[in-house]
């Protein structure tokens, strides 16, 4: 029987620190604490384009969207700074009708300029097109002071789902801004619930209401506290106590260590989530790795070596869904299933400790030195981390489970730990080998396959970081939402997964679930199965978030 490491607990009284004012005062002061994402200190940046630093409460929070496309409830538009939106009969249009009366937080009118401003930005600067919205749109135009029209480069159905998720800026104060990529933005102005910083320290900061908020009266939390806390443990400390409000943490065995400790409060949410894989750099410095990880037979037998079940069970306590489709499609979309692909390469997601050692030596890969580590045909040497960030306790498990796999087959694999941050920005510029790894998850399969392995988004977000692409699978991408037809989407479908299961660009294990913890000690209204209003979870990149805010009371 294998035996698994599984991460150690950690803790900290830098923690407590952050949490040490009382926390009874939270209801009354109606400070809702929230937790959506683990550090080591907190850094003041409200830059919205930047991908690695900034603050998880700076989207949505400071900045809110055009529409909040519901993918819980099938793509439901809800609409915020916009009002509506229409394509024109041949998708090659799209319009946006702003909504009248709103303000940015220093009192300035919000209107189309200010879109059309921040699309010029990401335009001019590369780096701020943090959304590839230049890859989708040809051009703009301010119809008037409360309308936009994008003119699309090809026709596309889905863009509106893209666009809306570029940050709005406003123009009166960015234009002055020198360096819109490396801009802290400290004391940010923004169109958002919560944009005033009240307190802001390494170890806690507080961000509270817009006093021009045009949606004030459905607003009933008048701040986020954000205490610092590094890592699964600490958070799970802070929650047995009661100290947390909203957040999202991988929690073991959670009936016993978190909802038993107050079972009338504290409460969770597991809807199914984002598809977990491990990336591999086919653009790897290292020459001898590069080679073999653009040796198909390698990546196939490394997802051989795989083992799922216990990624799911040890690592994840059973809480993740396994994903063992050569497609990586997952089981939330089993309707849209290439039986074909899975027949013809299902047999590369199977955990096959022997398949995967006589698959390498078919490729040429020996033990030359006579330590048991493989090497290229040619000699050259294969050894790499696996990055996974520091207090990910879950994914570091899943990582050593995945280790433990490779060495047994021979490949000289090994953990590593980076923060937060440096893991995002190694998958970003491309300065690592290999790393765990997810994708978000949409309406439909499109989105995780599109932002991962479609060429406009190399070296533009974390989830493409792989860098795998072909000509042929960028059409298939493009085309599917070219129609609203159906079946002629399933049928594009069908060839994308088809394409990326004939090549293994990368490794699925799992679909995370949703991870959502909430404690209804001081709030009430939180989204829950029983009110199930949106995708719950307090992490960035989730606009549904902003809906969840909403829909939190004080308790009176």
């Amino acid at each position: 029987m294998k035996k698994y490491l599984l991460a150690a607990a950690v803790s900290s009284a830098v923690a407590a620190t952050a949490l040490a004012p009382s926390m009874a005062m939270a209801a009354a002061d109606s400070e809702l604490v929230v937790v959506p994402r683990q550090v080591t200190a907190w850094v003041q940046n409200f830059n919205p384009f930047n991908q690695t630093t900034k603050l998880p409460t700076t989207l949505e929070f400071v900045y809110e969207p055009l529409v909040i496309f519901n993918a819980m409830q099938g793509g439901k538009p809800y609409y915020r700074l916009a009002e509506s939106h229409a394509f024109s009969d041949d998708l090659k249009t799209l319009t946006f009708n702003l909504r009248k009366g709103v303000k940015w937080s220093d009192g300035e009118a919000f209107d189309a300029n200010d879109v059309a401003y921040s699309m010029e930005i990401a335009k001019q600067h590369k780096a701020l097109d943090i959304r590839a919205v230049w890859g989708l749109i040809e051009s703009y135009e301010v119809v008037d002071s409360h309308q936009i029209k994008f003119t699309l480069t090809k026709p596309n159905a889905a863009a509106a789902f893209k666009i809306v998720k570029a940050p709005i800026v406003p123009e009166h104060i960015w234009k002055n801004v020198s360096d819109p990529i490396t801009f802290k933005n400290e004391n940010p102005v923004g169109t958002g619930p919560m944009t005033q910083v009240k307190r802001f320290t390494q170890q806690v900061y507080v961000q509270c209401r817009n006093p021009n908020y045009w949606d004030n009266d459905n607003l009933a939390v008048d701040c986020l506290k954000l205490p610092q806390l590094g890592n699964n443990d600490q958070v799970l400390a802070a929650a047995q106590k009661g100290e947390l409000d909203w957040f999202g943490s991988f929690l073991p065995d959670i009936e016993k260590t978190y909802v038993s400790k107050d079972s009338d409060n504290h409460k969770y949410w597991f809807p199914g989530g984002s598809m977990v894989a491990f990336n591999f750099n086919l653009e790897s410095k290292n020459v001898g790795n590069k080679q073999a990880f653009n040796n198909l037979g390698f990546r196939r037998a490394m997802s051989m070596a795989m083992d799922r079940d216990a990624m799911v069970n040890v690592a994840g306590y059973g809480y993740p869904t396994i994903n063992d489709y050569a497609s990586a499609l997952g089981r939330g979309y089993h309707d849209w299933n290439n039986e074909k692909a899975q027949a013809e390469f299902g047999k590369y997601s199977k955990l096959n400790i022997d398949a995967a050692k006589a698959l390498l030596a078919e490729n040429g890969f020996k033990d030359l030195s006579g330590d048991g580590k493989l090497q290229n045909a040619d000699g050259s040497a294969i050894k790499f981390d696996i990055i996974v960030p520091n207090g990910w306790t879950d994914w570091v498990n899943t990582v050593q489970i995945a280790v433990e796999g490779l060495q047994e087959v021979g490949i000289n694999a090994k953990v590593s730990t980076p923060e937060a941050s440096a893991w995002t920005q190694a998958l970003l510029d491309g300065s690592y080998d290999a790393g765990i790894n997810s994708n978000f998850v949409g309406v439909t399969p499109h989105r995780q396959y599109e932002s991962a392995l479609h060429s406009r988004h190399k070296n533009l977000t974390r989830f493409s970081a792989t860098r795998f692409s072909t000509p042929k699978l960028d059409v298939a991408l493009d085309s599917f939402y070219a129609t609203n037809d159906k079946s002629e989407q399933k049928q594009i479908m069908n060839e994308i997964q088809y394409i990326i299961a004939a090549n293994t660009p990368y490794i699925p294990v799992f679909n995370n679930p949703k991870w959502y913890q909430y404690n209804t000690a001081r709030f009430t209204g939180f989204f829950s199965a029983d009110n199930a209003g949106g995708n719950p979870v307090i992490h960035p990149d989730n606009p549904e978030r902003l809906l969840n805010l909403l829909s939190i009371k004080p308790k009176k």
